[in-house]
């Protein structure tokens, strides 16, 4: 493959354990079950577990192709990377373009709910005004503000080393964790909602839209644990990168189901729907009072700035291995050599989603914001998680002939759960584009909802065909070569 790789290049120094954190920050379950179980109520009524459940299956199925491709090309692009060598790099320039775009924009909301945490936290410690403003948790604007201070000091650590920052994000884990579980089987033993198999009957839900809409944001929920794959040029085995992302994304699944049934036991639907971005706060509270009912919304401002840092890591690892293929320039692609990372495009990264994240003021009520940041992204993550699983199956279809066996799971399961995801995107898409007859910007219309995700699509074209015909990449003009193919067959 032909490519212009930076000198120094990335520092080994990571090992299982630190993609199973890199991962499970970057799903942050805390968050996820604080905030994205009211969304879930407001879509699917009391079927929460039973969508996190459905949700997990093509998850899985993913996993195994990320798992799988990685084995035989470990690479911190990942799907931008394997997308385009089995189906082209303009397929392949999407694959990359659209979770680079996806994670800017999920770092701008995660600024505004860091902030809203910290608000939140000041409230109870007996804060509510600050050089004369009333602080408002609810507030788009002033969570931003005190977000982007947060998210500029989680970009020193990212800078400053990938290990340091796992290690840190280690130590926030482990007390969100123990917090949440605790807090969870609280919520099991003393919830006065009576508990129903019906939660888990998928015969009960409104109408098929809601399902489909509600398997979006499951897969939304989920989203974050290939980040091990973006660091797997750093782990010391590569086979590392597929054990964290399977040990974090079935560590998600018991987490967010027992936090799921915990909040109904505890929250009637229309309390789980309406209490937004502080979910988590008002569950608690219905528990215990002060100062124990602080407990989960320290976890959740923990979750929240360890997730801002997952974030930014595999993010400029992305565009460092797009810089190294020409399709970005040459600025993503400078290593520190005294910390072995990419410094400047972890900087850039941060700057961009700033910006994103003071644009957002553009909705003033932080709910709305959070909801139409993940109506955005789970289109968006059906489409890249859909594609890598279909190139999965493309780069080993050899395998249906010589293999049977483990074609099923190369071949069979990777097109099955692409072909899910793209289906589920599909219909959401066309439910958005017959919702509204006007476009506004609100989270109830239709148009604005698909606005985002249309915008990230056509400027991922504009950039491929930069790459193309302006910085002529290498990937735009050769095929995968004979040898990379004998390669490939080897190595399967």
């Amino acid at each position: 493959m032909e490519s212009t790789s930076p000198s120094p290049e990335l520092k080994k120094s990571l090992g299982a354990l630190d993609g199973v954190v890199l991962a499970a920050s970057n799903t942050a379950a805390t968050t996820s079950i604080g905030i994205g179980m009211g969304v879930l109520a407001s879509i699917t009524g009391r079927q929460i577990p039973l969508i996190l459940l459905l949700g997990f299956l093509p998850m899985l199925g993913i996993a195994v192709a990320y798992a799988r491709l990685n084995k035989v090309e470990p690479n911190c692009g990942a799907g931008y990377v394997w997308v385009g060598r089995a189906m082209g790099p303009w397929l392949g320039m999407i694959a990359g373009w659209v979770p680079l775009a996806g994670g800017i924009i999920f770092l701008a909301y995660t600024t505004s709910v860091t902030g809203s945490a910290l608000v939140q936290c000041a409230h109870e410690v007996g804060v509510h005004s600050l050089l004369g403003l009333r602080l408002d948790a609810n507030s788009t604007l002033q969570c931003t503000l005190i977000g982007l201070v947060v998210l500029a000091a989680v970009t020193v650590t990212a800078v400053t080393g990938v290990q340091k920052a796992t290690r840190l994000q280690t130590y926030l884990l482990v007390f969100e964790y123990t917090v949440l579980l605790v807090f969870c089987c609280w919520g099991l033993i003393a919830g006065d909602q009576p508990f129903s198999l019906s939660w888990f009957n998928p015969f009960a839900f409104d109408s098929f839209t809601s399902l489909a809409q509600g398997l979006v944001l499951a897969v939304f929920f989920y989203w974050g644990w290939d980040a091990a794959f973006s660091v797997t040029e750093e782990t010391e085995q590569a086979d590392d990168a597929a054990r964290g992302s399977y040990i974090a994304l079935f560590t998600m699944l018991g987490l967010f189901l027992l936090g799921a049934v915990a909040f109904q036991r505890v929250l009637t639907a229309p309390e789980l729907s309406e209490t937004g971005a502080q979910g988590l706060t008002h569950y608690a509270s219905q528990l215990t009072g002060q100062p124990w009912a602080t407990l989960p919304l320290v976890a959740l401002m923990f979750s929240a700035v360890a997730s801002l840092q997952a974030e930014i890591i595999p993010t400029a690892r992305l565009t460092l291995a797009m810089s190294r293929e020409r399709t970005l320039g040459p600025i993503w692609a400078r290593i520190s050599a005294r910390h072995g990372s990419p410094t400047v495009g972890t900087i850039l990264i941060t700057l961009i989603s700033a910006a994103v994240a003071i644009l957002s003021v553009v909705i003033p009520k932080l709910n709305e914001a959070i909801l139409a940041a993940v109506n955005a992204i789970g289109i968006l993550v059906a489409l890249y998680y859909g594609l890598t699983a279909i190139a999965c199956a493309l780069r080993f279809r050899h395998l249906i002939r010589t293999s049977p066996r483990e074609a099923f799971m190369t071949v069979i399961v990777p097109t099955v759960c692409g072909l899910i995801l793209f289906a589920l995107g599909a219909y959401l898409a066309l439910y958005y584009a017959t919702l509204s007859d006007t476009f506004a910007v609100s989270v109830d219309n239709g148009w604005f909802n698909l606005l985002c995700p249309t915008v990230i699509l056509v400027t991922g074209f504009m950039v491929c065909a930069v790459a193309k015909w302006y910085r002529r990449a290498p990937a735009f003009n050769r095929n995968t070569s004979a040898a990379e193919v004998a390669d490939i067959e080897a190595v399967s």
